[in-house]
């Protein structure tokens, strides 16, 4: 089974337009995700897939990129992307295709073989990661995507809102506890068949409601498991998430 890292990049980005070429401690964003992803030795291939040549000519001096259309998100861009560097069938529908995100200059490495150790598992089709929430405030931030899962890893929902919701004294200064909450790490695996079969997906309700296009995935019948892992990287979505990271 071989696996391959796509980190969808796009330069217009609503709340922080260029993000992936803003320098961040001394080299662009994307190129600190890039390079970040090559250091899981996992991984058989890691390319950029981004649908502006200004990426596209920075990503073409350190690493490997193709040119995709216009999405609307980053799924459908991987979907894309893995059928272009395939053109040559070194991949199968077996295979695993990892989504990393774009903006987290800081990913870890061993969270992405963690993905990959659950893809290998029989029956996986769609992996994901979660960490425990500490912070109480985290809960009640529709930012943060919380998800509910079973004992086996079986994602039950993902949510903005507070789930599973504390009936009883449920105040936004309660200290969280320690085995209820979970918020959502965007990043995920796919078997290439599944990527293939949910990018041709229409927009389904429970996403139209949420904006979460794993809603979708989930009403159409689609499992996705959830490993929890006790690391985050930092996010950089807006340009205030940049100046408290060079603060």
């Amino acid at each position: 089974m071989r696996f391959i890292g796509i980190i969808p990049a796009r330069y217009a980005s609503v709340r922080f337009p260029g993000k992936p070429l803003v320098m961040v401690h001394g080299k662009t964003m994307i190129r600190r995700v890039y390079e970040q992803a090559c250091k899981c030795l996992l991984l058989n291939d890691v390319v950029v897939a981004t649908d502006d040549q200004r990426i596209f000519d920075h990503v073409s001096e350190f690493g490997k990129v193709v040119m995709t259309g216009e999405h609307a998100s980053g799924t459908d861009r991987c979907l894309e992307a893995f059928e272009i560097i395939n053109d040559n069938d070194a991949y199968n529908d077996s295979d695993g295709i990892i989504n990393i995100q774009g903006d987290e200059p800081f990913i870890h490495p061993d969270q992405i073989s963690l993905l990959i150790g659950k893809l290998q598992q029989t029956g996986k089709n769609i992996v994901t990661l979660a960490k425990r929430i500490t912070l109480a405030h985290e809960i009640h931030d529709p930012n943060v995507v919380k998800v509910v899962f079973s004992r086996s890893g079986k994602a039950l929902y993902f949510s903005r809102l507070p789930i599973p919701y504390r009936r009883d004294n449920m105040q936004i200064h309660d200290e969280p506890p320690r085995s209820l909450h979970f918020k959502h790490l965007g990043l995920y695996g796919y078997k290439a068949a599944t990527l293939k079969r949910i990018a041709k997906m229409p927009p389904d309700s429970l996403e139209i409601a949420e904006k979460l296009e794993q809603l979708r995935w989930m009403q159409q019948d689609i499992d996705i498991f959830v490993e929890v892992t006790e690391k985050e990287s930092i996010a950089i979505d807006t340009p205030e998430d940049l100046k408290r990271l060079d603060g």
